[in-house]
């Protein structure tokens, strides 16, 4: 009875003395520049953006709002129509919706200073982007991603992403509550 006692006793000691009350990180430097990510250009994300781009076979729009606990809300419309030939001469065909690519999606947002290659690959600034859309398209993913993060300020913010890149393969959005223009 005595040696158990003793074994207990020594094995709660020793966990005891094992913790700390300051928390450990794996990356102190990745978490001290995710830190400052989330200080610098946090309270710039929280708010509404928008992205357009119209052409003549694509209408694409997209708003986000990201909201200082971390949620996000969007709405994507987009559109696409065909170049056919009939008789000889060439028609766009009426505009059609991309499903399930377009509705109302709600998420979550965060910044990080992280590596998508794991953890000896090279780390950047990324916006983690997690939304799922409701009503009719919901069990859709609207994002599932890791974008690098470039920039925000009081009027634009980037982002690398896939749909309907600048020339310069950034993604920008504009501040402000629109509404698709189609």
């Amino acid at each position: 009875m005595n040696k158990i006692v003793i074994i207990f006793g020594l094995f709660t000691i020793i966990s005891l003395a094992s913790c700390s009350s300051a928390p450990q990180w794996t990356n102190p430097e990745a978490h001290e520049k995710t830190e400052q990510l989330r200080e610098q250009y946090g309270p710039l994300l929280v708010g509404t953006w928008y992205l357009e781009r119209i052409g003549e076979r694509q209408r694409f729009f997209e708003r986000l709002t990201f909201e200082s606990d971390g949620t996000l809300t969007g709405l994507r419309k987009w559109q696409t129509r065909k170049l056919v030939t009939i008789d000889g001469e060439q028609l766009y065909t009426d505009w059609e919706n991309v499903e399930p690519l377009e509705g109302t999606f709600s998420g979550t947002w965060k910044l990080s200073y992280y590596s998508p290659e794991g953890e000896n690959g090279e780390k950047h600034n990324c916006l983690f982007l997690n939304a799922q859309y409701e009503g009719a398209n919901s069990g859709h993913m609207a994002y599932s991603n890791i974008a690098t993060f470039d920039y925000a300020d009081e009027t634009t913010f980037r982002f690398e992403g896939f749909y309907f890149k600048d020339k310069d393969g950034w993604i920008t959005f504009l501040r402000g509550d629109a509404e698709p223009n189609f």
